[in-house]
């Protein structure tokens, strides 16, 4: 997946529209799908910014790191490679018998791993007030 890939993906996924990045951004809407469309590669400054915009890391804009989200501070190495298992168990995902675009693939493997943490923290709370029934916590 190309820059521009990633960063269509992430901004579709986040519900904002071309002119919404471009004007955070300080540009205009065409420079902006320029990025998108790979015609022009952001500078460092402003791959910067896009990548605060969409809540990852530059490092996952250019490809660079397996995981799309911030992983969770509580988050221990075999919680990582639980994700890294379950998102690679789907190596092509399809819906009505038809795959999914890269587009659409990139958002359910954000959805799921959304999903993939959340859970992952609750069975862990779970887990803890099983095993020390007597410590009550506050809702």
């Amino acid at each position: 997946m190309s820059i521009g890939q990633r960063i269509r993906a992430l901004r579709n996924r986040r519900g904002f529209t071309q002119d919404k990045m471009a004007e955070q951004l300080g540009m205009n809407r065409a420079n902006f799908s320029n990025y998108e469309r790979d015609v022009a590669i952001p500078p460092s400054e402003t791959l910067l910014k896009i990548a605060e915009l969409l809540n990852t890391s530059t490092d996952h804009l250019l490809g660079r790191e397996e995981f799309q989200h911030a992983v969770p501070d509580w988050a221990t190495a075999k919680d990582k490679r639980d994700l890294k298992k379950m998102l690679e168990s789907p190596e092509v995902l399809f819906f009505d018998g038809i795959e999914f675009s890269e587009t659409d693939r990139a958002k359910m493997m954000g959805v799921m791993e959304t999903i993939f943490w959340e859970a992952k923290q609750r069975n862990k709370e779970n887990y803890k007030k099983a095993r020390n029934p007597n410590n009550l916590t506050e809702n």
